[in-house]
């Protein structure tokens, strides 16, 4: 049944009830389709779903989900906000908010951009079968059925991009050559020890062996043909995909390139702001985090150039570990100390608890320095601040108390984990990351946390805070110079080796990254800026009456939200606790 003939039936059958019983049945009517539709989004939410399979990736199937985005908007619409009361009207509000942020999305063909160093069938596929619950037969069974359609989705995947090349819709040639070596590293292992097996790695508990051996000898099979079809993705990828992508690099140089990199501003953002404000915020705050940055440097003792200062610390040994091990062996002891802290600035603490581990080795060489896997308490699964320790010499040790509070606490893990345990909200509210500018953005603002944590103590570790901030102001400057104001990538390279002290492989990685993803890299900042804007007024507003810990609950209290609610509900706080 479509989402619209569901919405309709609904109707008819609420038409005299209560509004907001109503309104619920319609968030749930709404979500469970989205799951239906998206069902890889119940393996990253531990929700129950039809996780045995891929979403259907086909021109069809895309069609069919911006109807649905279209037939949402109008039933959410049709809901009286006045019949409501004031935590129903904003759920409904964000509802709409996001319905036609997909409508706004749906002008232009975001499905042609199917792969890249960020995304992609490449991406996907090993990171949601590491996700997939092995408790039961049944979850091996689904482990089973979805190695067998990695074949469809990657002829899926294939028949979009050929779509793309013929509408002159390719994401730039220097980033697309890098995709298939990516795939690479994911089938080079023999399938008996490829990573796709990991549900198989223990035996669950209660299950007769010999079921679980017969399943994994079907799951072998299917991760031998998935293998066969990943290699198919390399070859095409390399042979017919990359020799027809673009040279340019901006994304204003795509059809619509102009619209279609203000939407998507507006989107990653939840703001109005102009790609040429939000440039200019970002050279306003690189000029003054460097003006810090030149103060610490001072403090060491150093009295050579900023350049000096950056080159000294790429080169010098004692910033580096020399194993993986002792890289993930300090990221644990940082999170331990920061668990320990959290009291004292936080009354909201999550349930759920995280570890450290490092980023599978297939996709190291083109993922980040970290990033953060949701848990989930029903599925008994962890959150996971994943480290790569791919290339030693470029994970400085300076950077990594601000890196591991951005991502785990109290940053990412905490606010997820916070979110999904919120009772009383839809699950588009507590368990979706709807808004980046909010999402990262809390995390850019739970690095600024470190000292009144007890971190950066050591003048190299606030530097390595003000380096990781001043990435967030420079990826302002860079996103928006690329894909807005006309700049090369050998620009923006420039301008990265000028301005920090990151490696060069960080820097290219950074910047094509940022070609991959247009837009994603503008939330920290402008999420942080609000966030920081909002604590310095409610504190001159409260004054003495102002708690940091009831702060930070409220931040974290009702979920992600666009920052403009986010800002109506912290005046709105304020004005409660002055009156």
């Amino acid at each position: 049944m479509t989402l619209s003939a569901r919405l309709a039936d609904l109707r008819e059958e609420m038409q005299a009830g209560d509004p907001s019983t109503h309104l619920h049945a319609l968030f749930d009517a709404i979500w469970e389709h989205r799951i239906e539709s998206e069902p890889e989004l119940a393996t990253y939410l531990g929700e129950p779903g039809p996780t045995h399979r891929w979403t259907d990736h086909s021109l069809e199937a895309f069609d069919r989900r911006k109807d649905d985005a279209v037939a949402a908007l109008e039933a959410l619409r049709a809901v009286d906000p006045a019949a409501l009361d004031d935590v129903d009207r904003t759920s409904l509000r964000l509802a709409i908010y996001e319905h036609q942020q997909q409508v706004d999305r749906a002008q232009f063909p975001y499905e042609f951009l199917a792969a890249s160093t960020m995304e992609g069938p490449q991406v996907d596929i090993p990171q949601v079968m590491s996700l997939m619950p092995a408790r039961t037969i049944g979850d091996l069974e689904d482990v089973v059925a979805r190695l067998s359609g990695v074949s469809v989705y990657i002829d899926q995947t294939i028949a979009l991009l050929d779509e793309g090349r013929a509408a002159g819709v390719t994401i730039p040639r220097v980033v697309a050559e890098q995709v298939a070596p990516s795939v690479g590293s994911l089938v080079e292992a023999p399938a008996a020890e490829s990573p796709l097996l990991l549900p198989f790695e223990s035996s669950p508990d209660g299950i007769d062996p010999s079921d679980v051996d017969d399943l994994r000898a079907e799951a072998l099979e299917a991760v031998t043909s998935a293998t066969s079809a990943l290699r198919r993705f390399a070859a095409y990828l390399d042979e017919t995909y990359v020799p027809s992508c673009r040279e340019t690099t901006a994304f204003t140089a795509l059809p619509d390139g102009d619209e279609w990199y203000a939407q998507l501003v507006r989107h990653e953002t939840t703001t109005e702001v102009t790609p040429a404000e939000i440039h200019a915020i970002g050279v306003d705050e690189v000029a003054r985090i460097r003006k810090e940055m030149e103060s610490v440097i001072t403090s060491t003792g150093y009295s050579g150039s900023f350049a000096g200062f950056a080159e000294l610390l790429r080169t010098d040994k004692r910033f580096y570990f020399d194993t993986a091990e002792a890289l993930l062996a300090h990221y644990r002891d940082i999170a331990k100390r920061a668990d320990a802290e959290l009291p004292r600035l936080f009354g909201l603490l999550p349930r759920l608890p995280y570890g450290v581990k490092a980023v599978p080795e297939h996709e190291a060489p083109t993922a980040p320095a970290a990033f953060y896997l949701p848990g989930s308490i029903e599925l008994g699964r962890p959150g996971w601040f994943c480290a790569n320790t791919y290339d030693l010499d470029a994970r400085p040790t300076y950077e990594m108390e601000a890196t591991c509070l951005h991502e785990g606490v109290p940053g990412h893990h905490m606010q997820i984990a916070i979110a999904a345990e919120l009772e009383g909200l839809p699950k588009f509210r507590t368990k979706s990351w709807a808004y980046t500018a909010y999402v990262e953005g809390w995390g850019l603002y739970a690095e600024s946390l470190g000292a009144e944590m007890g971190f950066y103590s050591d003048p190299y570790n606030r530097f390595g805070q003000l380096s990781s901030e001043l990435w967030r102001a420079i990826r302002l400057v860079v996103d928006t110079g690329m894909h807005a104001l006309g700049w090369s990538r050998e620009r923006a390279i420039d301008y990265c080796v000028e301005n920090s002290t990151a490696t060069m492989h960080e820097i290219r990685s950074e910047i094509d990254r940022y070609l991959s993803i247009p837009g994603q890299a503008l939330t920290y900042k402008l999420g942080e800026l609000t966030i920081q804007r909002l604590r310095r007024e409610a504190s001159a507003a409260l004054g003495s009456g102002f708690d940091l810990r009831s702060f930070h609950d409220l931040m974290l209290g009702a979920g992600p939200l666009p920052l403009d609610v986010l800002e109506e509900r912290t005046r709105a706080w304020i004005n409660h606790r002055d009156g």
